[in-house]
């Protein structure tokens, strides 16, 4: 009997490996846990308007772990992009997913969903709302890991984050500078990238769900301060969900902040989703 697997997707601008002690977490409960560490970064699936082959990128990645040996369908566990591209790949490819977890994605639909095709048609528009141009203007370069550590602990928004998480994110999100002399690093995700995932963000979900609804079930977990969400509403997820919601104490980021609470969370949706 194969060991039951859980497919991972990062949240933009955070590579897979930020998520380590989740990962460890549910590995620890007999998962086999897979990632895609950056989606964007390949050349054979760039970034475009409703990411379509960012989809494909995860499609691909699911079917390499099923060629490697009896796998049968994955769990899909997503973080903000991550969650968007694991409906996306479902709703694409049903007979590869078991079950979907959404970590602070909530679905786009109707009103908003309209306003945000109306945006991207409108570049000046999009750059004014979206955090791509936020994300275009991020410090690349640290002379050390120490500095970058020293750069993002002093930012408001890690503050908050569990100090293990911080560490993991600056491995996995720095590699060395091959420019510098010095011997510095620089961002591993590209904010190029990050910037253009942001502002081709999918206008299109609610149409893709209805003309291809899912075969598996689908849960949520969001934060309860978290600012996406509260843009965004929770009433077409709720829908999707079938009212499978929960919601903890923490940010868009709530897994970063707790990872141990979130990664027992995730768990504890699948046993209701998968029975």
């Amino acid at each position: 009997m194969s060991q039951p697997t859980l497919v991972f997707s990062h949240a933009n601008g955070f590579p897979a490996g930020t998520y380590r002690l989740l990962f460890e977490q549910w590995r620890a409960a007999g998962w086999r846990v897979e990632a895609v560490e950056k989606f964007g970064h390949d050349p054979r699936w760039p970034v475009s308007s409703n990411w379509p082959k960012l989809r494909e990128q995860l499609i691909h990645f699911i079917e390499g772990l099923q060629a490697g040996g009896p796998v049968g369908p994955v769990v899909l566990v997503g973080h903000s992009l991550g969650g968007f591209l694991s409906l996306l790949a479902a709703s694409h490819r049903p007979e590869l997913v078991r079950a979907i977890v959404l970590l602070d994605s909530p679905l786009i639909t109707g009103w908003r969903a309209q306003g945000l095709r109306f945006a991207k048609a409108n570049p000046l528009l999009m750059r004014r709302f979206s955090p791509g141009r936020v994300a275009e203007r991020r410090r690349q370069h640290w002379p050390s890991l120490e500095a970058c550590r020293a750069h993002y602990a002093a930012k408001a928004v890690f503050a908050a984050w569990d100090p293990r998480v911080l560490d993991d994110y600056v491995a996995a999100g720095t590699e060395p500078d091959l420019g510098d002399p010095q011997g510095g690093v620089r961002l591993a995700f590209d904010r190029t990238t990050e910037s253009h995932i942001y502002d081709t963000l999918p206008h299109h979900l609610g149409e893709v769900l209805r003309l291809h609804p899912l075969r598996c079930p689908v849960g949520f977990i969001g934060g309860n301060h978290s600012r996406e969400l509260r843009a965004v509403g929770v009433e077409a997820t709720r829908r999707l969900t079938h009212g499978r919601i929960r919601i903890l104490q923490g940010g868009h980021l709530f897994p970063m902040e707790r990872p141990e609470v979130a990664a027992g969370e995730v768990l504890s949706l699948i046993a209701e989703l998968t029975g």
